[in-house]
């Protein structure tokens, strides 16, 4: 065999493999998440769509700014097909939007709230967090 047979041959073997690689390789979804050391966290599941959403976001609007040294807020959309797919809506079983995932400093969870709540409480449960 010629050394241009050996390397077509080659290519006709590797090729499909690293395809297949390139397609079924992906970063996990939750690794967005990840746990911030000495943070506790807040993960809002959310649709640009949601009227509940958008005050719920207005709400952190107004809120974050005060607490962003103590607490990391995430906001995960969940708008399409693919938004679906995403592991953390799995671990934190979101089957509605508004969903607000509070996690401790030390990643246990402490709040789920479903749906849009007051201010005023909200700002209380995110001061409760440690």
């Amino acid at each position: 065999m010629d050394k241009k047979s050996i390397i077509t041959i080659l290519a006709i073997l590797i090729i499909p493999v690293l395809a297949f690689w390139g397609l079924t390789f992906s970063v996990k979804s939750d690794s967005a998440v990840a746990q911030t050391k000495g943070k506790a966290q807040i993960i809002k599941f959310s649709s640009t769509m949601c009227l509940e959403c958008q005050q719920v976001e207005k709400i952190f609007d107004e809120l974050m700014p005060k607490y962003k040294d103590k607490v990391d807020y995430k906001e995960i959309i969940v708008d399409s097909r693919n938004d679906m797919k995403n592991k953390l809506i799995e671990k934190y079983s979101v089957s509605l939007v508004p969903t607000i995932i509070m996690l401790n400093s030390d990643g246990s969870q402490c709040k789920r709230i479903e749906g849009a709540i007051p201010k005023e409480q909200m700002e209380g449960y995110i001061k409760e967090l440690k």
